[in-house]
């Protein structure tokens, strides 16, 4: 081991310069500046090499990260990012977007021993960026084309994964998407100023690059059937993720103003790429001059009320029925949320939207009566469950209330014309996990539509394993075994 490596014990823990809040609030730019050269190799200098690297062990894609951490340290960043980009289709998208203070960052063991995590997220995204710059990323170039064809639904993170390793090994992909561009969430449901949108779009060039065909503005059910695609191709991978936003149950439900999260996100990155989104325009899905009350507390909520504050809200609040160390979204994003002037109302929940009184539309919000909440005891998940206060009525007001309270898939053999496809008893499709595989042969799914709404890592993951599976059925298929011969 070199002498860069262990410098932990001298060398203090530091992540790029913060812009600070209140420049930040006014526009959609990412918060971090990057690394200097001497910044990322001072800071991947303080891995400690550990021969059980928790880190790796904790990322879903299993990144070989002290080793590129070390290469990074010696300034060899074009092996760094080879070493990187050989377990994870977009190490810079996860650089920015992964909460690494649940994953590789939170299981750093120097963090348990008490001198801070190795900033790995952002050397992630400095290594990438860098070699992006340099020239270094280039599409892939399969060695052979093979006749096979794979139809891939869904342009997402798990989509473009799976597209990327299957015309690695030469077969010809074809992406549908039911949008104008490609990218799923990554291009309209987290806000830029986390992920700006050329970071997605030069990928997805690089696969139209590589050979990958994209048929956007498709919608699998309308434009063909899912068993018209299963004519098409040899094999088809059901990746388009999860959509169907949850609603709540509370009396004023139905009035103006109060909308679920995904429709206000794409509302506003659509705006940001140049679009006329007339909801938008209208100042519908627009939080300028407004109270805002965002009920959530995942990484959606904190998605919407960070972009309310760069549209000029008056307020925003975020009301979550638990407490801090119980929400389920990243805390770097509550506390970068929490500089930019949100207000974090804790265990509160809903009871009633009110509207109509003294205002021209009788049906148009005008705030919300919540309640205190007191966790109670734990279920069978460990979580505790909340409990209402009796008597502990309030009053917020609210001009836009948005739902920020998770996704349920969508009724896929319904949606796609194929009735013959099996779902789990939460709708999403029901999967073979060694196979990737669904009931219908040579039918196989990725990403959130199998795991429910999870983290883009995990869809990358998904795809990856999935495109595998692929192969190996095809393959199988060519010499005439069967799928389950082929394991």
């Amino acid at each position: 081991m070199t002498a860069k490596m262990l410098r932990f014990v001298t060398l203090g823990r530091a992540m790029p310069e913060k812009r600070g809040a209140e420049l930040r609030r006014h526009d959609f730019d990412e918060i971090y500046r990057e690394f200097r050269p001497e910044e990322a190799a001072d800071q991947a200098s303080r891995c400690s090499q550990c021969g059980v690297p928790f880190c790796q062990v904790h990322c879903p894609v299993h990144n070989n990260i002290p080793d590129w951490l070390k290469l990074a340290a010696e300034g060899r960043l074009e092996e760094a990012y080879e070493t990187s980009s050989a377990t994870n289709n977009f190490p810079e998208i996860c650089g920015r977007i992964c909460p690494q203070d649940r994953l590789c960052e939170g299981n750093c063991v120097i963090e348990q021993a008490g001198h801070g995590t190795v900033t790995i997220g952002a050397i992630e995204k400095f290594i990438t960026d860098t070699a992006w710059e340099k020239g270094w990323v280039k599409p892939v170039r399969p060695r052979r084309e093979r006749r096979q064809s794979i139809g891939i639904v869904g342009a997402g993170p798990a989509g473009l994964a799976a597209a990327e390793e299957l015309r690695r090994q030469g077969y010809q992909v074809t992406v549908y998407d039911r949008y104008d561009r490609a990218g799923g969430l990554l291009i309209y449901g987290i806000p830029a100023f986390k992920l700006e949108k050329e970071v997605v779009q030069r990928r997805t060039a690089l696969l139209v690059e590589a050979g990958v065909t994209f048929t956007l503005n498709f919608e699998v059910g309308r434009d063909a059937s899912l068993e018209e695609l299963r004519r098409r191709h040899d094999a088809i991978l059901i990746a388009c993720g999860v959509y169907k936003a949850r609603d709540i149950q509370a009396p004023g439900v139905g009035l103006h103003n109060i909308v679920p999260a995904l429709d206000y996100l794409t509302a506003s990155n659509r705006s940001s790429l140049g679009d006329h989104v007339p909801a938008f325009a209208s100042g519908a899905l627009d939080a300028r001059g407004k109270n805002v009350v965002v009920i959530g507390g995942g990484d959606t909520a904190m998605d919407c009320v960070r972009t309310a504050v760069r549209q000029g809200a008056l307020s925003v609040k975020c009301l979550y029925r638990r407490d801090r160390a119980n929400m389920p979204g990243s805390q770097r994003e509550v506390a970068h949320a929490e500089e930019e002037g949100v207000e974090f109302v804790w265990l509160a929940q809903p009871e009633a939207f009110v509207g109509g009184s003294g205002n021209a539309d009788p049906y148009k919000l005008t705030g919300l009566r919540a309640q205190r909440i007191h966790l109670g005891i734990a279920d069978a998940t460990g979580r505790q469950q909340p409990r209402p206060i009796e008597g502990s009525h309030f009053h917020l007001p609210a001009d836009l209330a948005i739902k920020a309270l998770g996704f349920d898939p969508e009724n896929l053999p319904e949606a796609m014309g194929a009735p013959g496809l099996e779902l789990t008893r939460w709708g999403s499709v029901k999967l073979d996990w060694k196979r990737m595989a669904t009931n219908l042969e040579g039918v196989f799914a990725a990403g959130d539509i199998v795991r429910g709404a999870s983290l883009v890592v995990w869809a990358i993951r998904d795809g990856r394993d999935a495109a595998a599976a692929i192969q190996r059925y095809l393959m199988a298929k060519e010499a005439g075994l069967s799928a389950t011969a082929a394991e």
